[in-house]
This record gives structure tokens, C-alpha cells and sequence, in this order.
């Protein structure tokens, strides 16, 4: 209980706080969409450069740490792709969106507040090595897929796909941050104090923030319909994932105990809301995308607290 109280509840009372107030009129629509532009295009992108550029790529570049990761991830995805395409008979462009959804973890907007409440910032080296690669590997292998899944049949070259996919990522913001956090930490450049006083700045109000424009966001989505559809996504975000993070984790890379716990915490995150964005830019498969954002949020809570328990 004291794990519950202690590390998941304070970072669900901001989501609340935020869903409350964007619930009873007090932030407007366009307030919130403020607040998360602010959050994903500014503060996070400058905190991901920050832990970037000051990260010992030698030592938290675990191959285990992101196999442990990254497989269960994909067979999340593999699993729902196949699941909406046999089971559910969805089209081709809402079988990748709803697999998406089994991919993309919120792996920053609460898998960093949680590992941090949980374990110390400190130990969230491995939290930020698994998403200094996530949005840029998982955005490109989804675009690229969706771009294919949609240009069949219509002659466009293999590399017309793949420059859509590259040209989308490259103009991410979070992808931006990272890649800049990779040229001064592999250049070794020497940054002005004041610009890391600045940094720091930013970067400290990234997560409330974010978390509390989470909770605005969330008000927009409503839980109806494809519901065996978001049972399935929700299953294989919240159960499959963290469950394999954990058996590859400790059983076949006996990852040290810090790693092991930033693999099956992210990977027993939720859909994030990039979730719902990519099904949006799409316009596939938005109801269980968003829904899926929801009720996979709200279970989480149950499913957090089992992997905290769990966790040396």
C-alpha cells in the first residue's frame, strides 16, 4: 500500500488535477492544447537533451536493457496488428494504428515521474537510454509501415516510403532534443553555465507540466465502442509487455537491478498519447486509440503498483 501512496498516486493526483480542471471549464481546450505544446514541443524536448547530452553512453547502453525492452514491445505490436487484422477484420491502416498503440508506451510522461518517485533520479539512466531510441525507432517503424500499408497498390517507389517516414521524424521536436543531446555529449562540447542554468530551468517544469496537460487531454476521449478491440490493446500494453521486460530482464540477461527496473517500469507504462496522435495523423483507428489512451491509463495504476511490489 505504502508503494501505491507513496510513488503512484502523487503523479495520478497531476493527471487528475489536470483532468478535473479541464473537466469543470477551468482550462479551456485551447489552455490545455497550450500547455502540451508547451510540454512535448519545448520543456520535454530540452529535458531529453539535457539527460542526453550528460549521459555516460558507455556505461547505461545496455544491450540487455534494451532487448528486454524493445522485444516485448514488438510483440506487442506484432500481437495487436494480428489480433485487429484476424480477430477484429480492421483494414490494413487501422491494424498498424491499433498494433502502434501495443507499441508505444508513455514511457517519458510516466515512466519517468514513476521510476523517479520509486528509486531516485538516480536510477533513471536506464529509463533515459530506452527513450533517447524510442520515439525515433518506434516513429520510423511506424510511419514506414503505415506509408507502405498505404501506397500498395498505388506504384510508389520503396524510397518514396522511406523518405515520407524519414522526413516526418526528423521534424519531431522530441526527436530534435535527443539528437542534439547526442552532438554535444559525442562532440564533447563545453556548454555556458547560464545555458545549463536555462536548461535546467526547463527541464524542471517538463514533467508536472506535461502530466498535468495529460490530464486535460484526457478528458477529450471517451471510452465507447471497439471495446473488445481496447481490452486487447490495454492487455498487451499493461500485462504482455512488462511481463516479457521482465523474464528476458532477469532470467536470460540477469540485468543489474537498476536496469531491470527501468525496462519492466516503462514497459508497464500505458499507451502514451503519441499513441492516439499517430492514429490521428492517420485518421485511423481513432476511437481505440484514444479510448485505449484512457482506460490503459487508468489500469495502470493497479498494474504499476503489482510490478513495484514485484521489483527487487
Amino acid at each position: 500500500m505504502n508503494g501505491l501512496i507513496d510513488v503512484v498516486l502523487p503523479v495520478f493526483l497531476v493527471i487528475g488535477f489536470g483532468y478535473a480542471a479541464a473537466w469543470r471549464g477551468l482550462m479551456p481546450e485551447s489552455a490545455v492544447e497550450g500547455v502540451m505544446r508547451f510540454a512535448q514541443n519545448f520543456a520535454v524536448p530540452v529535458l531529453l537533451f539535457r539527460s542526453i547530452a550528460k549521459m555516460d553512453l558507455g556505461v547505461n547502453y545496455d544491450p540487455g536493457l534494451m532487448i528486454s525492452f524493445y522485444a516485448g514491445a514488438f510483440a506487442a505490436f506484432a500481437l495487436g496488428l494480428l489480433g485487429a487484422k484476424y480477430i477484429f477484420h480492421r483494414p490494413g491502416p487501422d491494424c498498424v494504428a491499433i498494433g502502434f498503440c501495443c507499441l508505444f508506451s508513455n514511457s517519458l510522461l510516466l515512466g519517468v515521474p514513476i521510476t523517479q518517485r520509486a528509486y531516485g533520479t538516480e536510477a533513471l539512466a536506464g529509463n533515459f537510454a530506452i527513450i533517447s531510441i524510442h520515439s525515433p525507432l518506434l516513429y520510423t517503424f511506424g510511419i514506414t509501415l503505415m506509408e507502405g500499408v498505404r501506397s500498395h497498390g498505388t506504384g510508389a517507389t520503396l524510397g518514396r516510403v522511406a523518405l515520407n517516414a524519414l522526413s516526418g521524424i526528423l521534424r519531431t521536436p522530441l526527436v530534435i532534443g535527443i539528437l542534439l543531446g547526442f552532438v554535444v555529449n559525442l562532440s564533447g562540447l563545453s556548454l555556458h553555465a547560464s545555458i545549463w542554468a536555462a536548461t535546467d530551468m526547463i527541464a524542471t517544469a517538463a514533467l508536472p507540466s506535461a502530466l498535468f496537460g495529460l490530464g486535460g487531454v484526457l478528458v477529450r476521449y471517451r471510452p465507447e465502442g471497439d471495446m473488445k478491440a481496447i481490452a486487447m490493446v490495454s492487455g498487451l500494453s499493461l500485462l504482455l509487455h512488462p511481463a516479457m521486460a521482465y523474464g528476458l530482464g532477469r532470467y536470460v540477461f540477469a540485468l543489474e537491478t537498476p536496469a531491470l527496473r527501468s525496462a519492466v517500469l516503462t514497459a508497464a507504462m500505458a499507451p502514451g498519447v503519441n499513441a492516439y496522435i499517430f492514429a490521428n495523423i492517420y485518421g485511423t483507428a481513432r476511437r481505440v486509440a484514444a479510448s485505449s489512451v484512457l482506460i490503459a491509463t487508468a489500469g495502470s495504476i493497479l498494474t504499476i503498483w503489482f510490478w513495484l511490489a514485484v521489483l527487487p
